[in-house]
Order: structure tokens, then C-alpha cells, then sequence
């Protein structure tokens, strides 16, 4: 390539994500020339917040803010474009109960517990204490590049002494336990530390949230770490309600890119990613329009990535084989209501209600809600995470209406009797346990969209519905995320980078795998 014909764009990304923005934003900031490619008609992937009745928004799939990057906030900025994250915000978990008072766990992941008696509160406070502990020694894992154990630079190396100390700072007991608990199912873990059904069906629930576990399914503990050692204003476990919805962070976000100097050009999906020499040079959109660039960036799905855009004749048929293995169907809905009145659950208070309401009484109740899953059929008593958004926004619903939206398990990816067939069935299945929390809330509905996997799957590009874009277990995070050998957002493809949630450390609003991976690009041109 002479000077002549030097490509005008130094780093083309390729969805419009949050991490897609938050790539685009980092590299702009270190003075990249940036244009982000989104294929639909806005930014924001499944975080944003969209109509879905007539005066009534949502949060389209993501609703909980609980696990933004702190350095994302940093680096960014992201205060100064409007993103408001105060204490008073978090949003308290209820676990919800058809026949007495609800229990709360208020602050930050429970900081304080009402509801229970006074002996479990106090085991509560142990049990946190320690979980906290345990997921502070994986956090630092999940806020950078995993290691790369082939060739691991000093700063990596130093990065797993500093682990290693972390552990040794524990104390010989708390190291043991550790280690004992690491792979542990939670519903092990929780019978020998805690009593209250109500307690331990809310912390089950929160373990296996977006995966196809259940709370007895080896490795579950894994996902109550993944989900502590996510914070929000400086506070582990933490959670909140962005005022306008989930769509306010992304606007944040797309204000900082903007301002940096990225170029956002929406409506324009790529139909490939051109390569040379086992290089990437640029991509083709669908409408045949090329553009080239130094870097590549794919911010969506690895398996779309690989398959589609690039196409397995430029990849090695052993990398290929990892990729369509990759797990990667979802087992969560989304149930959005718009309601002609706000709803009220049995046993809470008005606090309660502007919190976030969970449906899962047991652990058993949700190993039973599992276990159809196994063999492609729905739970016919699912759990659920609900919030009442326009309680604490009014600007989402219509005056004295109200908004529900709720993420619903488990309803597996590939129904058996397909989901033409069977969301209706679901739909009255998610109704009856709402109506036996909520009596009455039947009659006030004017209004209910349930996504199911498949359709996450096609309105937001998301092969198999799956919003961490591919399971996020043992086997696929960490140093096998997306697949063993390539954790480190680098691909086969000199220039090609990935910076998606299907990348490390995974899903959940973090920002982290696009700031991770701008990172990354920056450090190697250095």
C-alpha cells in the first residue's frame, strides 16, 4: 500500500455496543481516528431503553446497572456526559414470599438484612464478609487482560505473585476455605452456612442469573463471585437504576466516543471482514461500500465473527472446531409490562417496591426451574428478577402507570416444541407466578412483550439469545474465553481484535472487555 492510498480510518469497530463504544471511545482518546460501524438504527446493543407500548419505555434486555468499570467511569469521563451514580441510589434485593413479610438486603449486596431472625442476620454477615473476601481475590483477573501463561510479560507475572499474596494475606484457614469452596455448587455452600429458605433462594438465584446452571450444577458458587466482584460507585455487589434507563449509560458513553472524535455511522452492518495475507485490513458493509483500516475491532459475537465475517477458509480448522463449540445458548427472558397502575406485592413495603424483586423461595424451587431446560422444555414455575423502573423515573410511564420488566428462567434457547408454540404457554406460566406475588396484577395489564432467547437472538444479533455471548462457566472464562489460546482480545488474524462480551472477562454492562481491549492496542503500537 503506497502513501497515496493510506486508509483514512486508523481502527474500524464493528458494533455499537457498549464495549463497541467504549473500544472506540478509549482509542479516540489516544488519538486513533475512529469509526464505529452499528448495525442497527441506534447504538446501545441490549442496553438500551426502547418504547414497547405507547408512553411506556424499558430497558430492553440489560435493566440492573451493577457491574460498570470503574476505570470506564475513569477514563471517560463519564460523569461529566451525565452518568450519576449516588449511594442513595442502590437498589435493595427482596426476596420476595407469597405468604409473610418479604426479607431485604439493603445498601450494597446486604450491607444490612431485614426480615430475617437475628441469628441468620448475623451468619448472613459472615457469609458476606467472606464471599466478598474470596471474590476480591478474583476481581483483579476480571478487570484486566487474562494471562497469556505462553508468554507472560513481567507486569503479568507480577500480577499473579500479586494474586498469590492476595491469598497468602488470607490466612491459612480462609486460604483452605478458598480453595475448597472455589468450584463448589452454591447450594452446598448456602445449606452449611444459612437457614432462611428466602435468603438462600436469593442467593441462588443471583448464582446462576443468565446461565444455564442450576444452583446443585458443579461450579455455580462461580457466578455469586462473577456478580460480587462487579461494583458501582466504588461499592462490591452494589446495584442501581440508571435514571432513563439502561439507554442513559449508553448515551454517556456514546457522548464520550463523540467527543473524543469517533465516528458513529448507524445502519451500516458489515457483511465482511476483508483480509489479505492472513492479515485484516478493513471490512465490506453489506450495501458492497469497502473501508479499510490499520485495526479491526469486532465488538459483537466471536462466533459471528469468525464464521460470518471472516469465514473459516482464512482460519485454522482447529480454531474454527473451538469456536462452534463454543456454548452459547441462553436461558433467560425478558418480560416487559406496561401496566395502567403500579403493582403491589405481598409483604413489601413502598422502599421494597423501588428495589429489585426476586421470585425464587428455595434453592429447590430453583433446581426444579431449572431442570426442564435440561431437555428443552420451559419451567413451568420460573423465577425472576423484577423492577418497577417508573417508580423511581416517572419520565418512563405514562402518569400514574406503571412499568415492569422482569428477567425471567428458565426458557431454554432451542424450545422443544418451538416457541411459536410456546410463548404463549410461558407467557401464562410467568403471569401465574406474578399473580400469586402480585394479586390482582393480571387485571391491570395493558400491555406485555416477552422476549424469548430467540427472539434476543434476532432482534439484537445475539446468536442463541445469549447475553454474555457465550456461557460464562468454568471452562469459558478467564484464560478460555472466547477459547483457550486466545483470551487475550488478540485473534489468528494479525489486525483483527475482539472486544465483545463473548471475550474476557464477559457479560453484564462492564465496559470492561472494550476497555480492555483498546488497551491492549494501544500497548502493542508502543
Amino acid at each position: 500500500m503506497t502513501s497515496f492510498d493510506a486508509p483514512k480510518w486508523d481502527v474500524l469497530v464493528i458494533g455499537g455496543g457498549h464495549n463497541g463504544l467504549v473500544a472506540a471511545a478509549t482509542l479516540a482518546k489516544a488519538g486513533r481516528k475512529v469509526l464505529l460501524l452499528e448495525a442497527g438504527s441506534e447504538t446501545g446493543g441490549a442496553a438500551r431503553t426502547e418504547e414497547f407500548a405507547p408512553g411506556f419505555r424499558v430497558s430492553s434486555i440489560a435493566h440492573v446497572l451493577n457491574r460498570l468499570h470503574p476505570d470506564v467511569v475513569k477514563t471517560l469521563e463519564l460523569e461529566k456526559h451525565g452518568l450519576k451514580v449516588a449511594r442513595a441510589d442502590f437498589l435493595p434485593s427482596v426476596a420476595l414470599s407469597k405468604d409473610g413479610p418479604a426479607l431485604m438486603l439493603h445498601g450494597a449486596y446486604g450491607e444490612v438484612l431485614t426480615g430475617a431472625s437475628a441469628s441468620e442476620q448475623s451468619a448472613w454477615k459472615e457469609l458476606r464478609a467472606q464471599l466478598l473476601r474470596y471474590a476480591g481475590i478474583l476481581k483483579p483477573f476480571l478487570s484486566r487482560r487474562a494471562p497469556d501463561l505462553a508468554g507472560m510479560s513481567l507486569l503479568e507475572t507480577a500480577s499473579l505473585g500479586q494474586t498469590a499474596l492476595a491469598l497468602k494475606k488470607l490466612g491459612k484457614e480462609d486460604m483452605r476455605d478458598f480453595l475448597r469452596v472455589l468450584l463448589m455448587n452454591v447450594a452446598d455452600l448456602l445449606d452449611e452456612q444459612l437457614a432462611d429458605d428466602r435468603l438462600k433462594g436469593l442467593l441462588a438465584f443471583d448464582a446462576t442469573l443468565g446461565s444455564h446452571l442450576g444452583p446443585r450444577s458443579p461450579t455455580s458458587l462461580l457466578g455469586l463471585y462473577y456478580r460480587l466482584a462487579g461494583e458501582i460507585g466504588g461499592a462490591s455487589g452494589a446495584q442501581m437504576l440508571p435514571q432513563g434507563g439502561m439507554g442513559a449509560v449508553v448515551a454517556a458513553i456514546r457522548a464520550a466516543a463523540e467527543m473524543a472524535g469517533v465516528t458513529v455511522r448507524t445502519s451500516a452492518p458489515v457483511g465482511k471482514i476483508i483480509v489479505e495475507k492472513g492479515r485484516a485490513v478493513g471490512v465490506a458493509l453489506d450495501t458492497g461500500e469497502e473501508l479499510r483500516a490499520r485495526t479491526v475491532i469486532s465488538a459483537i459475537n466471536p462466533a459471528t465473527t469468525f464464521l460470518d465475517l471472516v469465514g473459516p477458509r482464512e482460519l485454522d480448522t482447529g480454531f474454527v472446531r473451538k469456536v462452534k463449540n463454543i456454548r452459547m445458548k441462553g436461558d433467560a427472558a425478558k418480560l416487559n409490562l406496561a401496566l395502567d397502575r403500579p403493582p403491589q406485592f405481598a409483604g413489601v413495603d413502598a422502599a421494597g417496591h423501588k428495589g429489585r424483586l426476586v421470585i425464587a423461595p428455595s434453592p429447590d424451587h430453583v433446581e426444579r426451574a431449572f431442570n426442564p431446560s435440561k431437555y428443552g422444555e420451559f419451567s413451568p414455575e420460573p423465577v425472576m428478577e423484577i423492577t418497577l423502573p417508573s417508580l423511581a423515573d416517572p419520565s418512563l410511564a405514562p402518569a400514574g402507570a406503571c412499568v415492569l420488566s422482569a428477567v425471567v428462567q428458565y426458557a431454554p434457547y432451542a424450545l422443544k416444541e418451538g416457541w411459536a408454540a410456546g410463548k404463549p404457554k410461558f407467557l401464562k406460566a410467568v403471569m401465574a407466578q406474578l399473580e400469586a406475588y402480585a394479586p390482582g396484577i393480571g387485571k391491570s395489564v395493558v400491555h406485555a412483550e416477552l422476549l424469548t432467547p430467540a427472539d434476543i437472538e434476532t432482534r439484537y444479533r445475539m446468536p442463541g439469545g445469549h447475553w454474555h455471548h457465550g456461557e460464562l462457566q468454568a471452562d469459558q472464562m478467564l484464560i478460555s474465553r472466547p477459547v483457550s489460546g486466545w483470551s487475550g482480545y488478540d485473534t489468528p488474524l494479525e489486525g483483527l481484535f475482539l472486544a465483545g462480551a463473548g471475550s474476557h472477562p464477559g457479560g453484564g454492562v462492564s465496559g470492561a472487555p472494550g476497555l480492555n481491549a483498546a488497551r491492549r492496542i494501544i500497548a502493542m503500537k508502543r
